[in-house]
């Protein structure tokens, strides 16, 4: 089989990893409502730890400071200029009420940042050192998961369907084939974006931890049910971090 094929399934295998992340959320049911500071807390926590750990030190190893600051700013104002243009009111996937701003906010930003990570798929898979690619691929699947989870939270909250969660959630990697792809074809060209890219989607990314999710999880006065989701979603992503040694 051609390596081009191989890596092309294998990067869908990743974004379709990302729907697992939605299953867990399916069980919480009328309790997601009444959980929802504790699911935000999580979704933040994830995010936040791939946001530092898989894309801002990465970028900072391949590249310079300009080029970190230059993406975290450029990040950080588009995914501002995107909450302003989205109404409180606004439709997502066909729905409005509450959650589906955030829903899509969260579904945007993820999908943002899961093209440099495609593009890092490709380069790593292109690379002469053994197993790389391999460890790569394995990392960004497993990774996924809880990014999807991430995106499923605010859904479950806003009423959309398991089947529109799990959908939703693999939608938003699907620009990791593409990315792979490209990074094969060009891995020298590409190599030198990947610092910019992965900083740009670690400042989106952060934005909206910042001015979305946190003021959501905290805007019911609660503090120990947005704390404990924030710990518990940092936690496991740390632990992943270790795990997978990235």
């Amino acid at each position: 089989m051609p390596d081009l094929l191989i890596l092309f399934l294998a990067a869908c295998g990743t974004a379709l990893a990302t729907g697992l992340g939605a299953i867990p959320v399916w069980f919480l049911g009328d309790r997601a409502v009444a959980l929802t500071p504790f699911l935000l807390g999580i979704a933040a926590g994830v995010m936040g730890i791939a946001s530092i750990f898989g894309l801002l030190i990465p970028a900072a190893e391949e590249g310079s400071v300009w080029e970190v600051l230059a993406g975290l700013f450029v990040g950080g104002v588009l995914l501002g200029m995107a909450r302003r243009r989205l109404r409180p009111e606004a439709a997502f996937m066909g729905r409005q009420g509450p959650g589906t701003r955030t829903s899509a906010l969260v579904f945007a930003v993820l999908f943002v940042h899961s093209f440099p990570e495609g593009l890092a798929v490709g380069t790593a898979y292109a690379s002469e050192r053994a197993g790389l690619g391999l460890f790569v691929i394995v990392a960004i699947a497993i990774q996924n998961i809880p990014e999807g989870t991430s995106v499923a939270i605010p859904m479950e909250v806003a009423g959309f369907s398991r089947m529109r969660q799990f959908w939703a959630a693999v939608a938003t990697s699907a620009p990791q084939p593409v990315g792979a792809i490209i990074a094969y074809l060009a891995v020298e060209q590409v190599a030198s974006l990947l610092p910019f890219s992965f900083a740009f989607a670690a400042g989106a990314m952060l934005s909206l931890i910042a001015f979305e999710l946190l003021p959501q999880a905290y805007g019911q006065g609660r503090r120990l049910g947005p704390g404990l989701g924030l710990a518990a979603g940092a936690a496991a992503m740390l632990g992943l971090d270790l795990l997978l040694g990235v």
